[in-house]
Formats: structure tokens, C-alpha cells, sequence
């Protein structure tokens, strides 16, 4: 019972490192990645679509997109789609291929993008504590029950406090990543 609760908390706080992981992919660095355009929706033919469903998205040097739709008709929905994007991205169209070059960071937004990193990674933490906080619930529960003895108990919240440590040392040690990748120029 207490191994289904703590296998039930890893994979729960891993999940949460996923998360993690992708939001810190639509935070934008000064170096060109096809991630940057997961959140894009493009309409085509009448529905919201996401962007890699329509388009191959390529790199073409470490500053520069490439996205080409499979179809020539939609180059306009995408390349409005990008400008419409909060990412700051200004695509040029050359035929049936978009060119997005990707600004350089300046020191202001380099500091915002950390800020949002920061927060980002500081959500991951309080996701990892609230499931502590609720396997910790479902063992007492257990003591309660009389399921389980005090020192079976003490066994399960310190393995559950050690699983949470792991975690968080993670989303520190991406957080450290991050914020080297976003601080290089």
C-alpha cells in the first residue's frame, strides 16, 4: 500500500518536471530551436491547428527558423500566425519557405525571460509540494485505519520527503541551466 502511494508520487512529480521542462522550451533563448513554436496555432481549413501539424519547421543557422507548410495556400495563415504569437518574432517569406530570424537578447529581456524561468521553476516546486503534501494525507489516513504501524509511518514520510528532495533538486538544477543558457550571448 505505502509502495503503490509512493510509486503513485514519483511518477506524479515527474510528470511535473515534464511540464517543466516544456515550459521552459517556449522560453525563448538568442539561439534558433523548433520548440519555440509548439504554442503556434495556424487556422487551416476552419479549425485551430498547431503549427508542426501544417509545416515542417527546420533550422537553418543558429539564429535563424525555417517553417515550410506542406501546402502554398496557407503561407499567409502562417506566417500571420507567427506575428500574431507573443514571442516577438518578425517572419520574412521567400515563395513557399518562412525565414524567422530570431532577435538578439538584450540585458532587459535576458532579466524578464530569468524572471519568467524563475517563476516557471517555482510552480514546479509548489506542484512537488502540494503531491508530498498529499501522499503525506493518504499515509496518516492509513495510521488512522489502523493499516499501517507509527513506525511503518515515520518509514513512508521519510522516503516520501527524500522522493521530494530528488525532485526538487531537478527543477533547481534546470532552473541553473536555463538561466546559463538564457544569460550566454
Amino acid at each position: 500500500m505505502i509502495d503503490e502511494l509512493k510509486q503513485d508520487a514519483q511518477e506524479r512529480m515527474a510528470k511535473t518536471i515534464e511540464a517543466l521542462g516544456s515550459n521552459f522550451n517556449k522560453i525563448r533563448t538568442g539561439r534558433a530551436h523548433p520548440s519555440l513554436l509548439d504554442g503556434i496555432r495556424v487556422s487551416y481549413y476552419g479549425s485551430e491547428t498547431p503549427l508542426s501539424q501544417v509545416a515542417n519547421i527546420g533550422i537553418e543557422d543558429a539564429r535563424t527558423l525555417t517553417v515550410t507548410p506542406w501546402e502554398k495556400n496557407i503561407v499567409p495563415d502562417v506566417e500571420k500566425a507567427i506575428m500574431k504569437s507573443d514571442l516577438g518574432l518578425n517572419p520574412s517569406t521567400a515563395g513557399a519557405v518562412i525565414r524567422i530570424p530570431m532577435p538578439a537578447l538584450t540585458e532587459e529581456t535576458r532579466k524578464g525571460y530569468i524572471k519568467q524561468a524563475r517563476q516557471e521553476a517555482e510552480s514546479a516546486r509548489v506542484s512537488i509540494r502540494n503531491t508530498r503534501r498529499d501522499v503525506l494525507a493518504d499515509i496518516k489516513e492509513l495510521l488512522k485505519e489502523k493499516d499501517i504501524s507509527e513506525d511503518e509511518e515515520r518509514r513512508a514520510q521519510d522516503d516520501v520527503q527524500k522522493i521530494t528532495d530528488k525532485y526538487i533538486a531537478e527543477v533547481d538544477k534546470a532552473l541553473a541551466v536555463k538561466e546559463k543558457d538564457l544569460m550566454e550571448i
